[in-house]
């Protein structure tokens, strides 16, 4: 195996871990870092739950004396400012490699290329933007808080194959089956903060948390209202922060950004669904699509955006697609 094609393999290893960090580690980006030496895995890390240690200490940690000489891969550049821990590009100088190979440049300003800089002074070798493609779309939260000042948001609807959310009585439960369901919880794990708007949140009390997957670090839950809500559950063990921002909604995307949340999974209703897309703020549509048709005289998943013509419409291309269940997954990117 060629040289470059070890590294796409090393760093392919290093983003599956940094996707353990998802959800668990904001305001901090979720880092992958792989150790090798003599072509043997001696260390690896990701970023730990509320950002510490950082990816590349705990893959030093593990290798021990073995980093010395060896190749670092890390998914983002090493930091190169101090905070709570030393910087990590300091970590990896001090440990003795030989070689460092990242994804991606960090955009923070108190790194942005300084981390390579501080490794190739030190007479490190530096190869950079393996694997940069998938790294963006695995950062795609950090990026946007770093470079838009807001966190990416994913917009979620679960609908009829016509687009519907409820019968016109208001029935929803449940359009679609237990698999999707899931799923939808597995995505929340994955997200920072769960959001909704005051409408669902008067007449769903919605838990807004994770459920099945063990003990887990509850994302925050976001309402966005203008007024008083019903009293949802404290925040404890089984349900994260619970955070009540008024509108607009670009003004409340930037103050959570502001806070340090880096990916928001939105999941209605459909006044917030069409006010975000009405703004450009959606970066991901995610769809669970049941196998039943419900008709024009139920509940649209979209409230009305007002587009005179198609050109106004926003548009995604489609990234996955998949059954689950008796249900199928659909996942778009937005289009800008």
């Amino acid at each position: 195996m060629s040289a470059a094609a070890h590294d796409l393999r090393h760093m392919d290893h290093a983003l599956r871990l940094a996707r353990r960090g998802l959800g668990n580690v904001w305001p901090n980006p979720a880092v992958g870092c792989v150790i090798v030496a003599a072509g043997l895995v001696v260390g690896r890390g990701w970023t730990q739950p509320g950002g510490r240690p950082h990816a590349e200490r705990m893959a030093l940690d593990a290798a021990g004396a073995a980093a010395r000489g060896a190749t670092a891969y890390v998914t983002l550049e090493p930091c190169a400012h101090h905070g709570r821990a030393p910087p990590c590009s300091d970590a990896l100088v001090a440990a003795g490699v030989a070689r460092v190979v990242s994804a991606l440049t960090d955009p923070d300003p108190r790194v942005a290329g300084r981390g390579h800089a501080r490794l190739r002074a030190a007479g490190i070798e530096v190869v950079e933007g393996v694997r940069s493609a998938p790294a963006v779309e695995l950062q795609r939260g950090f990026l946007s808080r770093v470079t838009l000042g807001r966190p990416m948001v994913t917009l979620k609807l679960a609908t009829s194959f016509d687009g519907r959310i409820a019968t016109a009585a208001g029935e929803s439960r449940w359009i679609t089956g237990e698999a999707a369901r899931r799923h939808v919880h597995l995505l929340r794990l994955t997200h920072d903060a769960v959001m909704v708007g005051k409408g669902t949140a008067r007449a769903d009390l919605p838990a807004l948390n994770v459920r099945g997957f063990g003990p887990v670090r509850q994302p925050v839950r976001v309402v966005i209202a203008n007024a008083p809500i019903p009293a949802l559950p404290p925040e404890g063990p089984d349900h994260g922060p619970l955070w009540v921002l008024p509108g607009p909604v670009d003004e409340a995307l930037a103050e959570l950004g502001r806070l340090g949340l880096t990916r928001v999974f939105c999941e209605g209703g459909g006044q917030l669904a069409a006010a975000l897309l009405a703004a450009g703020l959606v970066d991901e549509l995610v769809g669970y699509t049941a196998g039943m048709v419900l008709g024009g005289d139920s509940r649209a998943a979209v409230a009305p955006l007002g587009l005179g013509a198609l050109a106004e419409v926003p548009r995604f291309r489609l990234a996955e697609t998949r059954a689950l269940g008796g249900d199928v997954f659909h996942r778009w990117v937005a289009v800008r």
